[in-house]
């Protein structure tokens, strides 16, 4: 009879990338979509939508792949500065390091004698990567990427910001503005209901949101561009 391995497979592994994936490619509709309805609405001319829309593009996505690539690396250097801390205490104080392990272990349900030798036997093997995981919160699966999520971002924005380029280019002028707006909030709801369910989250509340800010984000623009093409 085979053998029934039970493998569990957990989401909060994907937390690293799907949260940049999921901020690039939102982030690339609703700004360029906006970007571009602000344009349109100002009575401009495909041409000059279409540059302003590709500008919004490149500065987005360099813009989303620098602040990610800081944001995350401040988050990357601040664990490598706790883990040194760590490590000068495990060298100069083990025996404290050791009760403070078991006793998170207690705090945790272990009895007395069991969080003591898990304790001992955890630091044998790896006391630094113990203490890292059950005292710092730093694991493999947590541990800041900031090259992934700068790459991340960039990639998603601009696969974001492309659909409502090319709507530019497919519709006729005089329908651009509504033409964009539907596409990209079926694209947002899209994406709404992607990442909520890749994150086992409730998919009509994340759709729903995403909905609400990127409708919200695409009205705003196109009455400041009616506005200004007014005065102009």
């Amino acid at each position: 009879m085979r053998r029934l391995i039970h493998r569990e497979r957990h989401r909060v592994a994907r937390i690293g990338w799907l949260r940049a994936a999921v901020l690039g490619a939102n982030d690339g509709i609703v700004s360029t979509a906006s970007l571009i309805i602000g344009v349109a609405a100002a009575s401009a001319a495909r041409g000059e939508v279409l540059v302003a829309g590709l500008a919004g593009l490149v500065a987005g996505a360099m813009s989303m792949a620098a602040g990610e690539y800081v944001s995350v690396s401040s988050q990357s250097d601040t664990e490598r500065a706790d883990l040194a801390v760590e490590s000068a205490e495990l060298q100069a104080c083990p025996e404290d390091e050791h009760k403070e392990l078991a006793g998170i272990y207690r705090e945790r349900g272990l009895d007395a004698a069991t969080a003591d030798a898990v304790a001992t036997q955890l630091m044998a093997k790896d006391a630094l990567g113990a203490h890292a995981r059950d005292e710092l919160g730093i694991s493999e699966i947590s541990t800041a990427r900031p090259i992934q999520a700068a790459l991340t971002s960039a990639a998603t924005f601009t696969a974001g910001a492309l659909g409502p380029l090319l709507v530019v280019l497919l519709v006729p002028p005089r329908t651009i503005v509504p033409a964009v707006a539907a596409i990209s909030l079926v694209a947002l709801g899209t994406l709404g209901a992607i990442g909520a369910r890749a994150g086992g989250a409730i998919v009509w509340r994340a759709t729903a949101r995403v909905l609400f800010w990127g409708a919200l984000a695409m009205a705003v623009t196109a009455g400041i561009g009616r506005l200004a093409g007014a005065v102009v």
